[in-house]
């Protein structure tokens, strides 16, 4: 007989961002380890929602999401990726992304079936594979560089492989991919006969470097499910608005299962983001050119306090190299910084199969406000003394 899903999921039974803010309540600390930002999104935004919900959209709303937002989502591709999926098939709105890639996977990946993901990996991949019954196949990104190694990204895949999971740009690292990389990838998915779940949630939040859908690579639409997400495009994380997109059968696949997990997402938030979307790119500028000047800010602190940094290309994550300061644990020690130094952060280990690779890496969040960063960074430099 075969273990109950209960048993295959006790790996998974907590996260480390539950334990890490926990710490951070205990001891009062400041918490850059939760990557949410600590301000609201734009105003006009916000107040679409209350007119939203003034305006009667209370309740059920169609399970594969509202006209108006597939619509926004189908012109947002059109517009940034010369991308137009057809919103009446080719865009499912789910109950943020975390949800568009459970309902992917589930949809697409059958007890046994292989899935290469590229490690470090966010931590909901490995349980909804586990899930799925899923074998995960990791190919590893190395510090510092960060690099894709194309040799062993094709001694991952298999004739059992069925789905290549790509994360760019890259939580935990802030690597963004370059085309080349994504080349790779593809040139590897369409040999092997396999579909892609490409993770763009940070898609707009890029410093200095462009992002490349890789749907947007020769036949690779047809063969790759796209996410995206409204919390990440416009700092609302608590509205748990996400979508995918890509070809009809796809799309189905994963509908077919996210009606049996949530069915459908809060009515006056998707009215709020398919405004949102509509806004133009100046909110996203902003964000972005926020973020950046923030992620600066705190690669100048980390360095101060005795860091090694490595600079991100995108997300709200940076990556440093606690080994400078005698860290060789790195789990433990972002366990004891929270007593120690009032201050919480997340290993990268725990997003890895093999931690001993990134024993002494730690991703601090920056998509907080400045004078948090600021008190984050005196209290560590104080700490390591």
């Amino acid at each position: 007989m075969t273990d109950p899903p209960v048993t295959r999921m006790q790996p998974f039974a907590e996260t480390i961002f539950a334990t890490m803010s926990a710490l951070a309540l205990e001891h009062d600390a400041v918490n850059l380890g939760r990557g949410f930002p600590d301000t609201d999104g734009p105003s006009e935004v916000l107040g679409a929602a209350r007119d939203a919900i003034s305006g009667g959209h209370n309740q059920y709303p169609p399970s594969i999401g509202i006209p108006a937002l597939r619509e926004a989502i189908a012109e947002h591709r059109a517009h940034h990726h010369s991308l137009r999926p057809d919103p009446a098939d080719e865009v499912l709105v789910t109950t943020g992304a975390t949800e568009a890639i459970a309902a992917s996977i589930l949809g697409l990946v059958s007890p046994g079936d292989e899935v290469v993901v590229i490690g470090p990996s966010y931590d909901s991949y490995s349980a909804v594979i586990a899930l799925a019954g899923g074998v995960k196949r990791t190919v590893p990104l190395r510090w510092p560089d960060l690099a894709l190694d194309a040799d062993e990204l094709a001694a991952a895949f298999s004739e059992r492989t069925r789905v290549v999971v790509v994360n760019s740009p890259h939580n935990p690292t802030g690597k963004v991919f370059s085309p080349k990389e994504l080349e790779v990838v593809a040139r590897l998915a369409r040999r092997h006969d396999a579909w892609v779940i490409s993770d763009e949630v940070y898609e707009h939040l890029t410093f200095g470097v462009a992002h490349t859908p890789i749907a947007t690579l020769p036949g690779m639409w047809e063969r790759t499910l796209t996410i995206g997400s409204a919390g990440k495009f416009f700092s609302v994380t608590g509205w748990k608005v996400g979508w995918l997109s890509g070809p009809a059968e796809l799309v189905r696949a994963a509908q077919v299962v996210r009606q049996y997990l949530t069915f459908t997402t809060a009515s006056p938030f998707q009215h709020a983001v398919a405004h949102a979307l509509r806004m133009g790119p100046q909110p996203l500028d902003d964000l972005r050119d926020s973020l950046r000047a923030r992620h600066d800010l705190l690669v100048t602190g980390l360095r101060a306090a005795g860091l090694e940094v490595r600079p991100s290309r995108g997300t709200y994550f940076v990556v440093a190299d606690a080994a400078p300061l005698g860290v060789t644990d790195a789990l433990q020690w972002c366990l004891d910084l929270p007593a120690a130094a009032g201050v919480a952060a997340v290993p990268v280990s725990v997003f890895c199969d093999d931690p001993s690779e990134t024993a002494t890496l730690v991703r601090f969040a920056f998509c907080k406000r400045d004078e948090v960063l600021q008190e984050g960074c005196r209290r560590l430099a104080a700490f390591t003394g």
